[in-house]
């Protein structure tokens, strides 16, 4: 059997070290996301679905509006300098957030979350450290703790809620976040690639790229489609009869339905079944949005919409990096994440904002509609699409 048929023990434990990395951060961002629409509610300005929205969606406009110069910088400077640093500057917000007693402090403690933008550093650092063949797997690993991580939070988050409050919740996240700063000093390992200077012509190559601006769209409308979702479903489940404490009752089924049925789409998303499989899911996410616009109403619509849409999200969540990866030209993979990253965040911003917009104004069943107009638009963006590895 050859040596390259199955990753080493370095990109397992760069992989694994850099995925826990990930899954704690975004555990920061996702697990208010089932409760804080409620929560909101009781603070001073809570009562403004904008004002909702923009929290839920704040930490993405800073993180959109540094990605690129940290994923820069990573070229620079390294990539663990950047991803501690952030990890601090992340913990600070978590602790802002947790002290605020209006939801203008709530924004706050978003925004310096935010701030902590090393997604596109992890990315290049996962592939610096594991072979181009074997990267879609490290990426998927990542993509997979990233769903595992959004699971745990729609389950917990309602069952912490009661006990300890957001207050809490964001307390903790800013705990964990201080101990991943451990995680990437002393079980990542060092990249092999020393720090160097990016070409000056490389954002306006990067920004150029055909098949990378595929990709950024698509990675805008998932990320925004997400954060619009739950704008409005902790609320419509409220309304169809599901109290809140019980909202853990409905996320643990629908993860746990998701996850099994995305295992056969992750499987294929490589090799020649690539494209197909990555069309296929933007089409499985369109529905999913037909459904949540028609189930608002009832639990079972919502439960039903929620599960084909965490099958689709979770096996693009975890193809789309892979593909920057592979595309991206030689030397500039720094800066293609940190472009690949800001645009996703920025979609959460948007796509929180928005949201929150038209169900004040248009009424909750509109979100859906907003959701399945950015997908149409992705699907037909990427039915073009050409994925050769960058020479």
């Amino acid at each position: 059997m050859k040596t390259t048929d199955k990753m080493n023990p370095l990109e397992w434990r760069a992989s694994l070290g850099l995925a826990s990395i990930f899954g704690l951060r975004m555990l920061g961002m996702f697990i208010i996301l089932p409760v804080f629409a409620l929560y909101a509610g009781h603070l001073p300005g809570g009562d403004d679905k904008v004002l909702v929205g923009i929290a839920l969606g704040a930490y993405g406009l800073t993180q959109a509006l540094l990605q690129i110069p940290l994923g820069w910088l990573s070229d620079r400077i390294g990539r663990k300098p950047v991803i501690a640093g952030g990890l601090v500057i992340f913990a600070l917000g978590s602790f802002v957030a947790a002290s605020a007693g209006s939801i203008g402090g709530i924004i706050l403690g978003r925004v310096i979350q935010g701030a902590g933008a090393i997604s596109a550093a992890i990315i290049a650092l996962t592939a610096d450290l594991t072979r181009e063949q074997h990267r879609t797997k490290a990426m998927a690993l990542i993509g997979v703790t990233i769903g595992l991580t959004f699971s745990a939070s729609m389950i917990l988050a309602p069952v912490l809620y009661p006990h300890i409050g957001v207050p809490g919740i964001f307390a903790m996240t800013g705990v964990l976040a201080l101990l991943a700063i451990g995680v990437s000093q002393w079980v990542v390992p060092d990249s092999p690639h020393a720090p160097q200077r990016a070409p000056r012509a490389s954002f306006s190559l990067v920004l150029r790229h055909a098949e990378l601006l595929r990709l950024n769209w698509g990675i805008f409308a998932l990320h925004a489609s997400l954060m619009a979702t739950f704008v409005v479903v902790p609320q419509s489940l409220v309304q169809a009869g599901l109290p809140q404490s019980d909202h853990w009752k409905l996320y643990l089924p629908v993860m746990a339905g998701s996850f099994i049925l995305m295992i056969p789409g992750v499987a294929l998303s490589h090799g020649k079944w690539r494209k197909a499989v990555f069309l296929a899911s933007v089409a499985v996410l369109l529905a999913a949005q037909a459904i949540l616009f028609t189930g608002l109403g009832s639990v079972r619509g919502i439960a039903t919409g929620l599960t084909v849409f965490f099958v689709a999200f979770n096996v693009l969540e975890a193809s789309l990096p892979s593909l920057v990866t592979v595309v991206t030209p030689p030397g500039t993979k720094g800066t293609a994440t940190g472009i690949y990253s800001s645009i996703q965040f920025l979609g959460a911003f948007c796509g929180g904002a928005l949201a929150g917009l038209l169900s004040k104004h248009w009424g909750s069943d509109v979100v859906p509609v907003f959701c399945a107009g950015l997908t149409t638009i992705w699907l037909a963006v990427a039915w073009p699409m050409q994925v050769k590895k960058a020479s």
